[in-house]
């Protein structure tokens, strides 16, 4: 490995970027969000950074939500930060790109609010570039003001139960990255020529992979899901979709919007059991709104018998869905030859506790509910990146004070690695805008270098020195433009590229 001068290279040996122009004031002014412990100050008041942080620079891990949107807030309330963003991907945006379902385009909007962040002078992307492996968080820390570790939960929990490993197992996130175009879930291939397929899981995530399951292919074709994936679709003899969660229809975590979207899915009805809504008309009084709605939804979905055309519609539906509650994973069962899943085993379970925080408890029951198809979404989570930033492998976080990594001045975290992996995006939003925030009051307050730092000048000389060649946002306009040429022949918004090399090699590298 090549030896890292620039460590010792003096901070006063690199300019500072873009200098004031002349005549200017020496102070530059920020718009707080409330968060200084003043609830009531509005957003517009305005605090002074001292001459010393005129160019601090910042770098974001991660180029999903979280990252841009810290990104963003950054530029937005100090004139003068310059933020770098790496990402281990070639192309940036993260889990819009690669988790948000294909049929829901309007999420991807926000695509195009995290362009404008990254078409800023103050801005830069550096794509191909894994932190961790390719350059280590203290060599980010030194050339940096501060550092915001951004990257999300790239990992699934495990089932931790026999025959987990089987072929027909997957995990729902590898799942929606193959029909998203992930390249290292490109080649996951499962295979549908079963009749029944269960999804272990009762949440957002949950729903998107049935119905992406579900949905006629015709309606699908003019999306940005991969052809790969799509002609694979195509081809699926999957008719009924079990939706199984440990608890009950008052703890579901899906939303109203992706239940209402299932129980109006064209070609499909929905098979809820009466049963498991006893009693829970007199408990909806107390219930928050959402949850309410959410349960009015559920309740009249099982108990209402349809009429007219929604009547019609699903006497003639040839595909299924339904929600099966109180039933834990115990034991995936395989086929007679041990080639494949065949089935699961479910421990019948009981909740103790009440509403939203109840628990399950195995009654000493269990059923065996045959299948061909086995994806698990009971939860993402994010890895540990450096051995220099301090991990919560139980909850999965980084330890974090409002986004200050405990014990390591300078460091910061937004997001899911910061939180876990709960909420939308919108909820990402406001996480970052409140890591940005603390990163800021930091700031002001003399509790980060004062001198200049080099940046990206240094990292990039480090990384060139191990032969990683970074992705830059040009770079990825470029991609970005042959993705909506190759779609247009089919009507689609795009054809997303899917190997790494091809990328590369469309850059000339």
């Amino acid at each position: 490995m090549a030896p890292r001068c620039w460590r010792w290279w003096p901070w006063s040996a690199w300019p500072r970027t873009r200098p004031p122009p002349a005549g200017s004031t020496p102070s530059r002014s920020w718009a707080p969000l409330g968060l200084d412990g003043n609830a009531g100050r509005k957003a517009c008041s305005r605090q002074q950074f001292s001459t010393q942080e005129q160019t601090p620079q910042i770098c974001v891990v991660g180029s999903g939500p979280a990252g841009f949107y810290t990104a963003q807030h950054l530029l937005k309330h100090h004139a003068q930060a310059h933020v770098d963003i790496y990402e281990k991907q070639l192309v940036p945006f993260g889990l819009v790109r690669f988790g948000v379902a294909p049929d829901h385009p309007e999420v991807k909007n926000v695509i195009h609010t995290f362009t404008q962040t990254a078409l800023s002078e103050r801005c830069a992307f550096h794509g191909n570039v894994v932190v961790g492996r390719d350059v280590t968080v203290p060599e980010l820390r030194e050339a940096y003001h501060a550092v915001v570790l951004s990257y999300g939960a790239e990992d699934h929990r495990a089932l931790e139960i026999p025959g987990e490993e089987l072929p027909g197992v997957f995990s729902a996130r590898a799942f929606v990255g193959w029909y998203n175009g992930l390249p290292e879930n490109r080649e996951l291939a499962p295979d549908l020529s079963c009749d029944t397929a269960v999804i272990l899981g009762q949440g957002n995530v949950a729903l998107d992979v049935a119905r992406i399951l579900l949905t006629p292919p015709e309606q699908l074709e003019k999306t940005d899901i991969t052809e790969a994936s799509l002609g694979t679709l195509r081809q699926s003899r999957v008719k009924t979709v079990w939706i199984v969660g440990r608890r009950g229809p008052l703890q579901v975590a899906f939303t109203i919007k992706e239940l209402r979207e299932m129980i109006q899915l064209p070609g499909t009805r929905p098979i809820l059991d009466p049963a498991d809504f006893l009693g829970l008309q007199d408990r909806m009084k107390e219930m928050p709104r959402p949850r309410k709605r959410l349960t009015e939804l559920l309740l009249r979905t099982a108990t209402e018998k349809p009429d007219g055309e929604e009547a019609a519609r699903r006497a003639v539906a040839a595909r299924a869905w339904g929600l099966r509650f109180f039933r834990s994973p115990q034991q995936v069962l395989p086929s007679p030859d041990r080639q494949r899943v065949a089935g699961i085993r479910l421990a019948v379970t009981r909740l103790e506790g009440v509403g939203e925080t109840a628990w399950a408890v195995p009654t000493g029951d269990t059923e065996d509910l045959p299948c061909g198809l086995v994806l698990s979404s009971v939860g993402y989570k994010s890895r540990p990146i450096d051995p220099s930033v301090p991990f919560d492998p139980k909850l999965g976080v980084i330890p974090n004070t409002e986004g200050r990594v405990v014990d390591v001045p300078g460091l910061y975290c937004s997001g899911w690695v910061k939180r876990g992996p709960t909420g939308v995006i919108a909820t990402t939003m406001t996480d970052s805008f409140f890591t940005s925030q603390t990163l800021l009051q930091d700031l002001k307050a003399g509790l980060l270098p004062s001198g200049p730092r080099p940046g990206s000048a240094a990292i990039k000389a480090l990384l060139s020195s191990r032969g990683v060649q970074p992705i830059s946002f040009s770079d990825w306009e470029k991609l970005d433009a042959k993705e909506v040429s190759r779609g247009q022949s089919a009507g689609k918004p795009r054809e997303k590229l899917l190997d790494p090399q091809e990328m590369l090699r469309l850059l000339g590298r």
